[in-house]
């Protein structure tokens, strides 16, 4: 009798379980899926009105791409009539890079290393151009940068770049004059 209890137990057990849920390929073992409230953003993701924006520097030297309060995705700086632009994602020590940036004025391929910048851990990917060349049109206006290891980026046009670039091509140093070459003699 005792036995026929405890295996009549057992059954009853057995079936009032909830069927067992699928297991997706990949996912770990016990996952359990929650439902997230309705309306509510997900924790450190913005809502779909936040779009990332240039900001100047006080000084106006420096214009810096990015959501307010973070740190920037991309900033351009202004080092004596050259350009430093960075891009803030992690680089490998001593990696070397094509920074791509296609924009409506042009396509920029900007030689970029992994540079270790004061304020930030690790090191980001940067590289420099004359503020006076050309090509610097194109981070000027709307443009796409796609760099090995960080992805591809959407930079919006802004004021605050413009005005950066203006103010570092009337700060780059005047061309020397050519030298004047030894007086020849009069005959």
């Amino acid at each position: 009798m005792r036995i026929l209890a405890t295996t009549l137990t057992l059954t009853l057990a057995a079936c009032s379980q909830s069927p067992a849920a699928t297991v997706r390929d990949g996912a770990p073992d016990n996952a359990v899926r929650m439902v997230m409230p309705e309306g509510e953003a997900l924790p450190g993701t913005r809502d779909a009105t936040s779009a990332p924006a240039w900001a100047a520097a006080p000084d106006a030297q420096v214009a810096r791409f990015g959501h307010p309060g973070d740190a920037p995705l991309v900033s351009v700086a202004c080092r004596e009539g050259v350009l430093v632009v960075t891009r803030h994602a992690a680089a490998p020590v001593g990696a070397q890079a094509l920074f791509a940036l296609v924009g409506s004025e042009g396509i920029l391929r900007l030689p970029v290393d992994a540079t270790s910048v004061p304020g930030q851990s690790g090191y980001l990917w940067q590289g420099t151009l004359a503020a006076d060349d050309a090509r610097a049109a194109v981070i000027r206006g709307a443009f796409t940068g796609t760099l090995p290891g960080a992805g591809m980026i959407k930079v919006s046009a802004g004021s605050a770049i413009g005005n950066v670039i203006a103010r570092c091509r009337s700060s780059a140093p005047v061309a020397a004059p050519a030298p004047v070459g030894p007086a020849q003699a009069v005959e």
